[in-house]
């Protein structure tokens, strides 16, 4: 295969705000509908064989308006369950666990729907992203292939596609709306991009709403 895209939804009410979101189904923003338009020139000149997506409505909007067509729907894509501080701060969270690190203490328990995930725990979701990955290597040729999902999720997944610790994607950052890609040298995994997005004044022009009707 050619890399491995990786793409962060984009913006979202809470992700603007700080608050943890996995399973809370939000839409985007204006602003993030305009940073999902704003990929398309940066995957413009890119062969991309297979789209794997998550669920949830942002991640599968991202795909649409950034053009990704015939998305593979994939569970195992959602973000890091963050069980009981769903929706809440790290500001918020360190009041009560003051130097609480998401990374090596994971979360608070949540409802048994959402119980909550280990690094360990999403570590292990990310090494069956990339085997399946790898599986679909076998016929995609040059192509690329793209992930489109959330941001702690890449991260981890990042993290092990380097041979590192789940906790080590610590390392990373990822703004809603970007774009980075994973490949080889000399036949070492390496980062090949990181963090791409358009400046905001070069996002494309924002589609009017049609009018309503009387």
């Amino acid at each position: 295969m050619g890399e491995l895209i990786l793409i962060r939804h984009g913006e979202t009410e809470w992700s603007r705000n700080g608050r943890h979101t996995s399973h809370t189904d939000l839409p985007l923003t204006l602003l993030g509908e305009r940073q999902a338009r704003a990929l398309a020139p940066l995957l413009a000149d890119r062969a991309i064989a297979l789209t794997l997506v998550s669920p949830l409505v942002r991640a599968r909007r991202t795909a649409e308006l950034a053009g990704l067509t015939a998305p593979r729907v994939t569970p195992e894509l959602r973000e890091w369950d963050y069980g009981g501080y769903e929706g809440i701060t790290t500001e918020e969270i360190h009041r009560g666990r003051p130097g609480w690190n998401l990374w090596t203490d994971g979360v608070a328990a949540g409802p048994a729907a959402h119980p909550g995930e280990t690094p360990a725990e999403v570590g292990d979701r990310a090494d069956r992203v990339l085997a399946e990955v790898a599986e679909a290597a076998g016929w995609a040729g040059d192509e690329d292939i793209a992930l489109v999902a959330h941001s702690h999720f890449l991260r981890v997944l990042t993290a092990r596609y380097l041979g590192l610790t789940p906790a080590e994607g610590t390392l990373f950052q990822l703004a809603t709306g970007a774009v980075s890609r994973l490949g080889t040298e000399h036949g070492h995994p390496v980062i090949t991009a990181w963090n791409l997005t358009l400046p905001e004044s070069l996002f494309p022009a924002a589609v009017p709403e049609p009018p309503e009707r009387a």
